[in-house]
C-alpha cells in the first residue's frame, strides 16, 4: 500500500508505482489522503506523472498539524482493516507520511519510508518531527545519500534496515525533462512576453510567509533582483493568501516579477529547466537544480539535503535581504555554484527500491 498526501509525494511515488508495475513482483495499492485537496492541481499532476488515480482517497483536507494527522490515522485505520497491506510504503515528510506510518505501525504491518535519514536539525519545523518519528517506526529506511545513513545509525537504527537508494525525485526528473512544457509556453499563457533569460522563485514555509514583514522584504528582493533579470514567481497557494491576508498584492504587479498561478508538474521543469537561478525554499527544487546544474540560493538557514550545499548548486542565504542580494551579486560575477550530480542521482533509484521491497516481502512471507 502507497500512501501519498502532497504534492512532492505525487513526484516521488511515479517512478516508483512504475518500477513495481514493471518488476511484477509487488502488487500496489495507492491511498491519496487528501492532505493537498485542489483537485485540479492534483490532477494535473498525476496526469503529468502518468500516475494511476488511487484506489482509495481519505479527503481529509485542510486542518492544523495536529487535526489533519489526527484525521488521516481516523480515516486510514478503517483502511488498513479492510485492505490488510504486508507492508505500508511513505515517502517524503509531510503529515501523512507519519499518520500512515503510526497507524500501520500500530497495528504491526511493516513501514517503508522513502526518503529516509534527512534531518536539518531544526525541530522548529515540522517536517523535521515527522522525518524523526516515521524513520523510528520504518522496517526498511531507503536514503537518497550516505549522510542520511549516517544520521540514521546515530539514531540507533540498525545498519540491516537502510538502503542507500539514489533519489527518486530526480529519477521523475529524468523521465520528464524531454516531456517538459517550455517556459516560454507557460509565460506565454499567462500573459507574459518570455525573457531571454530569468531567475524562478518559489516560496511556501511558515518561516518566510507567516509573518508579513518577512513576506515583504523577500518580494521587495525579488523586485529588486527582477530590475536586472527578471524573476518568475509561480505562487503557492498558501503564500498567496498570506500575501492577500498582509495587503502586499501591489508588489506583485512590478514589471520585473512575473507572478504566476500555481503550475503543474511539466510546467514547473519546464520553468527550471530554462532558469538561469533558482531562488526557493522548496527542499524538491534544490535537488533538481542541483541535477540539472543550475545554482540555486536557498531560502532557509539550514537545510535536511545539505548534500545539494556541499556537492550540488545550492548556497544557504536565508531569508535576509542583504546576504540574498551579496549572493546575487556573487552569482552575477562567477555565475554561480554548477557543483556535481550525487552518487546514484542517476534515475535508477525506484527500480533498486522495488527489487528490495520484492526480497524483503518474499522473505517475510
Amino acid at each position: 500500500m502507497c500512501v501519498v498526501g502532497a504534492r512532492p509525494n505525487f513526484i516521488k511515488i511515479a517512478p516508483i508505482l512504475a518500477a513495481l508495475d514493471k518488476a511484477g513482483r509487488v502488487g500496489s495499492l495507492l491511498v491519496h489522503t487528501g492532505q493537498h485537496y485542489d483537485r485540479q492541481m492534483n490532477d494535473n499532476f498525476f496526469a503529468d506523472l502518468g500516475i494511476r488515480q488511487p484506489e482509495i482517497n481519505l479527503e481529509v483536507g485542510s486542518g492544523s498539524h495536529a487535526v489533519q494527522t489526527a484525521e488521516i490515522m481516523k480515516r486510514f485505520d478503517g483502511v488498513i482493516d479492510q485492505h490488510r497491506p504486508a507492508g505500508v510504503l511513505v515517502v517524503g515528510d509531510v503529515n501523512s507520511t507519519l499518520a500512515a506510518a503510526l497507524v500501520a505501525s500500530k497495528k504491526s504491518v511493516a513501514v517503508f519510508h522513502v526518503e529516509a535519514g534527512l534531518r536539518s536539525f531544526d525541530r522548529s519545523m515540522p517536517e523535521e518531527v515527522n522525518r524523526i518519528l516515521t524513520d523510528q517506526l520504518s522496517d526498511l529506511l531507503f536514503v537518497t545519500e550516505r549522510d542520511a545513513t549516517e544520521n540514521l545509525l546515530r539514531e540507533g537504527i540498525a545498519s540491516s534496515k537502510i538502503h542507500f537508494v539514489g533519489n527518486v525525485m530526480i529519477d521523475a526528473l529524468r523521465q520528464n525533462i524531454m516531456r517538459a512544457i517550455p517556459a516560454a509556453r507557460t509565460l506565454s499563457a499567462a500573459g507574459f512576453a518570455a525573457p531571454d533569460a530569468f531567475a524562478l522563485a518559489t516560496l511556501h514555509r511558515p518561516s518566510n510567509v507567516d509573518q508579513v514583514e518577512t513576506l515583504a522584504r523577500l518580494l521587495d528582493t525579488f523586485e529588486e533582483i527582477g530590475r536586472d533579470l527578471p524573476v518568475v514567481f509561480p505562487i503557492h497557494p498558501r503564500t498567496r493568501r498570506q500575501i492577500e491576508a498582509g495587503g502586499l498584492g501591489a508588489k506583485l504587479r512590478s514589471a520585473s516579477i512575473l507572478a504566476l498561478e500555481p503550475v503543474g508538474y511539466l510546467e514547473m521543469v519546464g520553468l527550471l529547466a530554462g532558469a538561469k537561478l533558482v531562488l526557493t525554499d522548496s527542499g524538491g527544487l534544490q535537488e533538481e537544480s542541483t541535477a540539472l546544474g543550475i545554482p540555486c540560493l536557498t531560502l532557509r538557514s539550514q537545510t535536511e539535503r545539505p548534500i545539494t550545499v556541499e556537492q550540488g548548486t545550492s548556497t544557504i542565504v536565508g531569508n535576509d535581504p542583504a546576504q540574498i542580494r551579496a549572493a546575487y551579486a556573487d552569482f552575477r560575477k562567477d555565475g554561480g555554484k554548477r557543483g556535481r550530480i550525487p552518487e546514484l542521482w542517476d534515475g535508477n533509484a525506484a527500480g533498486r527500491i522495488a527489487v528490495i521491497l520484492a526480497d524483503w516481502l518474499k522473505a517475510a512471507a
